[in-house]
Parts: structure tokens; sequence; C-alpha cells
């Protein structure tokens, strides 16, 4: 058996958990909905405020969605109870950020600023003008809408000018050397 697969999930209390008989589980809690659903080759029960993941077989790709499922309600119960968020920096001069609305506007150097409209579920604040953090419930979208934000100016190795993630590290280049 797969151990990421075999492992229960713990439901915390103020999380609810509904398995609909065509195998899609919602996770519900607060103000915030999310719903993985699976194939019909992997079976989820609710037993003892924990979520228990079994297969009807032990085909490879069986064996491959077991752990994956599991990880998904995994973070979708985190994500409501708790939430994901990610950090972003801005490094150059003249880089900013500031949010206005349901708008992102970024100015990365360009000739003309930014404008990225934030999805829905997706909550963004700016600290300061050069660091954001995005945050919200489902960790697939908190994950594409930072690396969308990071690929408007990816950090480039000379100077570390770009946009990175707080906790990525640049590795620098020397650069040109003068000829003797």
């Amino acid at each position: 058996m797969s151990r990421i697969g075999r492992a229960p999930i713990v439901v915390p209390d103020k999380v609810e958990v509904k398995i609909a008989a065509d195998n899609i589980v919602t996770v519900k809690g607060g103000n915030k909905q999310l719903s993985v659903e699976m194939l019909p080759s992997i079976n989820a029960k609710l037993e003892d405020g924990q979520v228990v993941l079994t297969r009807k077989d032990d085909e490879p790709k069986t064996r491959a969605f077991h752990g994956l499922y599991r990880a998904l309600i995994q973070n979708a119960v985190t994500g409501v109870s708790q939430g994901w968020s990610k950090s972003l920096e801005l490094n150059g001069v003249g880089y900013r950020a500031n949010v206005a609305g349901k708008t992102l506007e970024l100015t990365l150097g360009f000739s003309h600023p930014i404008k990225f409209p934030i999805p829905e579920g997706i909550e963004i604040k700016v600290e300061k003008q050069t660091s954001l953090t995005i945050s919200g419930a489902n960790k697939e979208q908190v994950g594409q809408v930072a690396a969308k934000i990071r690929s408007f100016r990816p950090p480039e190795p000379y100077l570390g000018k770009g946009v990175k993630y707080s906790d990525e590290y640049i590795r620098r280049k020397a650069g040109k050397s003068a000829a003797k």
C-alpha cells in the first residue's frame, strides 16, 4: 500500500467533510468550500473524524492516484481551516505593487504598468510596496497566481532584479570582466 495514501486525514472540529455517492469529497470550513473529484477506483470513508482512502486494485496507476487523492483532500482540509499563502518580493529600482479594488497593479520597469485581475478566492496583500502576500484556500490556485505574477519579470542572475519568492535564492553570475 502507498505510505501516503494509507495515512488517515484528521478532520478538525470546525471543518465538515461530505462524501457523495459519485466519489466527490466536499470540504467546508468557515465560508470556504473545496471539492475533490476522485476516480471510481479509489474509495473514501469518513470514520471517527478521519477520512480514510482505500483502493480497489493494485494497478500502478491506481496506486499513484491513491497517494494523490489523499494529498489533495489533505490540502483541501488545511486550506479551509488555515489557508495557504505565498510571499513575493520585488527587487529593482522603481519596482512596486499596489492593490486597487480587484486589480493588482505592478510597476516592473516596463513602459506601462501591469494590471493583473485578482481571481475569485484569492486575496493579495501588499505589506510594503516591494513585498506582497498571496493567500487563499486552494493551494493549487495560490501557487498558480504566485507563479503568474513571478512570470511578469522573473529574477535575472546578474543584478537580481525581478519578482522572486521570499524564500527563493538567486544564484548570481559574475558578469563581464575587463580584458587585460
